[in-house]
Parts: structure tokens; C-alpha cells; sequence
């Protein structure tokens, strides 16, 4: 087929006014207010790192982000509802390790693909897990707690904020590497497992440290260790279990901005430029070191690779703790 040179330019003029469009487009966004949703209940880990990292973002560019509490499903509403959405650059998710990299073995029928339906973004903390008891229970150590369990295999009560979350899972990896067992009580969020771990209804209980530290200041919870390969700043006298006698013991939690995919790569790349700054800022260093975690950053590509190296990681002890959500 042969083009004459009127059409041929006019297929040009499309071309470049398409090209200028999507210019356009990326030099005109945000043109209104971006949507984080947090897939957990207000108060939480999750949630502070979203409003602590997006308050920094939007002070420094005039962006307005409004948070979007959904949670339900371990994390997997919230998400899905992003996954779902227009790929626009105005609703993204803060998703974590569990409903990133644990959910897709740990549930039968998952509604989104974490590697094909999002776009990472960037990867914004990291966070140990601290395990803890009752201020009125008598285990004052780690050895304190093995020694219990040891004592009366199955009775001693580990509580985690659900089944099959990274606490339960590094809580059945802490129990292999101590040769003991304990009897599994997972609970809806940490609501409720923390009044129950306060009052000494359960004896254990595990979560992550910006999600505890509160409590664990006002003298409400026991700290017996970390379960970070070094110990945290702002709990400087507590143990890890590495260096409690499980050498190697490593395992923490992040946290990560991620979009529908086919957002624009534009529009990601200049949302990881804003974050990956505001990381940088001592200040926001500092406000997420108060809150237990640390500051991460890094490209997109990055953050893919960590979500596709944890399903695998992750996948495993899922498989080994027999935990399974239909």
C-alpha cells in the first residue's frame, strides 16, 4: 500500500499530538489529591509509615495525599481495590511482606497477582519484630520463655496478630531453631492480642517493633528480644535472638509504595525521585527510627526483586507451618 505525502503527514501530526499529550500528561500530574491505601486498621505500623513518609513528600512538593484506611482479608482488600484501579498515578498502596510476599501461598485463591498486577514504586522501611510479654508475667528473658515452653511442650500461649502474618511465621522459625512448641493463638489485627498479652490472658505475643514500641514504652509490655540480626536504636537493651544463642537469626518486615500496573513509568519515576528524597531528610530518618524502623529507598526495579525473592523465601516456612487461609 502506498501513502500519499497528505496523509502520511497528517499520520505525523497524530503522532506528534499524541506525543505532546502524554507530555502533557506528566507535566500536568498531580492535578488533584493521590490516594495511599493502607490495607490494616488506623494506629498501626503500616499506617504510620504511610503518613509519616507521605506528610514528608507533600511538604516538600505541594503534593495532597489523602490515606485510605481498607483493611481486611490479612492486607488483601486494600490491595486488590489499588490493583483495580484506573493506572492514573492517583490511588496507590502501601503494601508489606504479607500481603505482598506471604499471601499468594498462604492463601488458596488469591484476587491479585502481587508481580503482575502492581507497580513498585519504591521500598520506604524496614522493621524487626520484637517479641514481648505481660509486665505481670514472671519471663523477664528470652531463655526465660524457652524454658517455659520447654517445661510444658504446647500449653504456653504465642499470640500473633493472624495467621500466617510474618509475626506467626517468624515465631514457627523461632520455635524450630529453639526446639520447642507452643500453642498458636492468632487473633484479627493487634487490637485485641495486645489487651489480651497486657492482662496476661496469653503469655507471648509478636508483632512488629513500630506497632509495639508504644505500649513497650509505657512500661505495658516486656521486651525479651528482636528478631533483627542487630539490635534496634531505640530499644538498645534488648537482646536479638541471633545474639541470644540462635546465631543467624534474621527476619523483619517491610514496608513499600506501590501502584496499579500501567501506571505511567513517568509517573513512577518522579514518585521515587519525591520519596526516595524525603528518605534522605534526617528528620523523616528519625521520626521513623522513634516509631522502630528504618528508612529504606531505592528504584523500582529494586523493589520488584525483594517482592519476587520473599514469595520465594516467605513461600517456603509458609509450607513448613502447615498454615493455610482458604
Amino acid at each position: 500500500m502506498q501513502f500519499t505525502r497528505s496523509r502520511a503527514t497528517a499520520i505525523a501530526l497524530a503522532l506528534a499530538a499524541a506525543s505532546l499529550c502524554g507530555g502533557a500528561f506528566a507535566q500536568a500530574w498531580p492535578g488533584k489529591p493521590i490516594r495511599i491505601v493502607v490495607p490494616f486498621p488506623p494506629g498501626g505500623g503500616t499506617d504510620t509509615i504511610a503518613r509519616e513518609t507521605s506528610l514528608k513528600v507533600a511538604a516538600a512538593t505541594g503534593w495532597t495525599f489523602v490515606i485510605d484506611n481498607k483493611p481486611g482479608a490479612g492486607g488483601n482488600l486494600g490491595v486488590d481495590a489499588v490493583a483495580k484501579s484506573p493506572a492514573d498515578g492517583y490511588t496507590l498502596v502501601l503494601g508489606q511482606t504479607s500481603n505482598l510476599a506471604i499471601n499468594p501461598t498462604l492463601y488458596a485463591k488469591m484476587p491479585y497477582d502481587s508481580q503482575k498486577d502492581l507497580a513498585p514504586i519504591v521500598l520506604l522501611a524496614n522493621a524487626p519484630l520484637v517479641m514481648v510479654t505481660g509486665v505481670g508475667t514472671p519471663l523477664k528473658t528470652l531463655g526465660d520463655a524457652v524454658n517455659a515452653a520447654k517445661a510444658k511442650p504446647g500449653t504456653l500461649n504465642f499470640a500473633s496478630p493472624g495467621n500466617g502474618t510474618v509475626a506467626h511465621l517468624t515465631s514457627v522459625m523461632f520455635q524450630k531453631a529453639a526446639g520447642v512448641q507452643t500453642q498458636h493463638i492468632p487473633y484479627k489485627g493487634a487490637a485485641q492480642a495486645l489487651t489480651d498479652v497486657i492482662s496476661g490472658t496469653v503469655e507471648l505475643y509478636m508483632s512488629s517493633v513500630p506497632t509495639l514500641i508504644g505500649q513497650i514504652r509505657n512500661n505495658k509490655l516486656r521486651p525479651l528480644a528482636v528478631t533483627s540480626a542487630r539490635r534496634v536504636d531505640d530499644l538498645p537493651n534488648v537482646p536479638t535472638i541471633n545474639e541470644s544463642g540462635y546465631s543467624g537469626f534474621d527476619a523483619v518486615t517491610w514496608f513499600g509504595l506501590l501502584a496499579p500496573a500501567g501506571t505511567p513509568k513517568d509517573v513512577v519515576a518522579r514518585l521515587n525521585a519525591e520519596f526516595n528524597k524525603a528518605l534522605q531528610s534526617p528528620e523523616l530518618r528519625k521520626r521513623l527510627g522513634d516509631e522502630g524502623a528504618d528508612a529504606a529507598g531505592g528504584t523500582p526495579e529494586q523493589f520488584a526483586a525483594l517482592i519476587k525473592g520473599d514469595i520465594s523465601r516467605w513461600g517456603k516456612i509458609v509450607k513448613e507451618s502447615g498454615a493455610r487461609v482458604d
